[in-house]
């Protein structure tokens, strides 16, 4: 069953919230839940070529497909009537989010979870488990071992191509993050198993002129921070974050 974007219309004070590579918007729904409840507006799009049974659908795409997401985003949010909107994201949500503020889009704050924005190939098990997915989906689909077999030099291919356009992605940020001069958040889980946690520590390091750098640390957490023991936490660090917020000046 294909999942799609969440649109939770609240208050005037809007989030964007993004999923992480091969997942969906309920990566981030508890987190939308409790913000609609301190009065936010909260729209969680789909990614392109994510949310379908077959994640092969996700090579089809390209990292330029989900930067122009996250703007179409921010558009329907303005064509909505909402002028104040924050944008936030989990992994690969955090790098498009990231992306936004480098790119100068009308966005109040950005803020990042678990994102390998710094160094995206460094130390990371994205292929592996992207690798591990497919074949869990093609057998529950009804392929055998044999056709799965088959097909997999031809999916590994293709990963391999996208991953390093999403390097080369963070790469063409990096030099910008110290020209950011709009508050960011950033949470990183201590058990992080997909990317290395340390990574985040040098994107907060690289915001120079970032007037509010926001950092948490979950150290009992792993990659999905959103939905694991440290959810509450996150919610209310978020919440905290988006109350100081400038939004008149957004």
């Amino acid at each position: 069953m294909a999942i799609h974007s969440f649109f939770f219309e609240k208050g005037p004070q809007a989030v964007i919230l993004m999923h992480a590579y091969s997942s969906t918007p309920n990566d981030v729904r508890m987190l939308a839940r409790a913000l609609e409840k301190e009065n936010y507006t909260v729209y969680a799009p789909l990614f392109k070529g994510h949310g379908t049974d077959d994640p092969e659908d996700i090579l089809a795409a390209s990292p330029k497909d989900w930067v122009r997401d996250a703007k179409e985003a921010i558009h329907f949010l303005k064509e909505k009537g909402y002028q104040e909107i924050a944008v936030f994201g989990l992994s690969l949500g955090g790098i498009i989010a990231t992306k936004m503020l480098v790119d100068s889009e009308p966005i109040v704050a950005g803020g990042t979870f678990c994102s390998p924005v710094v160094n995206f190939h460094s130390e990371n098990n994205v292929k592996e488990a992207f690798l591990t997915l497919v074949r869990i989906m093609k057998k529950k689909a009804g392929y055998s071992e044999l056709e799965i077999n088959d097909r997999m030099p031809e999916v590994e291919r293709k990963l391999t191509n996208q991953l390093t356009e999403l390097n080369e992605l963070t790469k063409s940020m990096g030099n910008q993050y110290s020209e950011i001069k709009k508050p960011v958040f950033i949470a990183q889980a201590g058990q992080d198993e997909m990317i290395n946690p340390e990574l985040s520590i040098a994107f907060k390091e690289s915001l120079k002129q970032a007037p509010v750098v926001d950092f948490h640390w979950y150290e009992d957490s792993k990659h999905a921070v959103t939905v694991g023991v440290d959810r509450k936490a996150l919610q209310t660090d978020v919440s905290s974050f988006l109350k100081q917020l400038d939004w008149n000046g957004g």
